[in-house]
């Protein structure tokens, strides 16, 4: 699901199940709804067999991932994970992720996210860094708050 021009955006509801004992979201959940913003970023865009290193045969590694927690939440809070692109580069492009809580009273921030991700190819004992395919490179392109100049790519 799209959001904001420059972001692309995944709706969830905590389930009591990503709760603790003390009833609020655990925080590893965070993590796991960055992922999921980002798989179904790449399936709408229909870029799957690119991401598990299909026909292209490039992966992506994901480097370095981070989340700040500003707020709980809990079990049947409604959530916007919104994903945008703070660098595009050659090889390698940042994630950045704003968590939102629904209320009566409007959203509310309740965390903040980021991942590194690196394209790579090769025997999995060797990879080597890859160019970002041009499909992928293109659908990222409109959630870019910052590009780094791609050899031999206009998008």
């Amino acid at each position: 699901m799209t959001g904001p021009a420059d972001r692309f955006e995944h709706r969830h509801t905590v389930a009591f199940a990503e709760t603790g004992l003390c009833g609020t979201a655990d925080y590893v959940n965070y993590l796991h709804w960055q992922g999921r913003c980002r798989e179904m970023f790449l399936r709408g865009a229909r870029l799957e067999a690119a991401a598990d290193g299909g026909p292209s045969e490039v992966r992506l590694f994901t480097l370095q991932v981070e989340c700040e927690l500003l707020e709980a939440v809990v079990a049947l809070d409604r959530l916007t994970v919104r994903m945008g692109v703070a660098e595009l580069g050659h090889t390698q492009f940042d994630l950045t992720f704003d968590y939102v809580k629904e209320t009566a009273e409007g959203d509310v921030p309740v965390a903040r996210g980021r991942q590194r991700v690196a394209c790579l190819t090769g025997p999995d004992t060797a990879p080597v860094p890859a160019l970002i395919p041009e499909a992928l490179a293109h659908a990222l392109a409109p959630y870019a708050a910052a590009t780094r100049p791609r050899a031999g790519r206009q998008t």
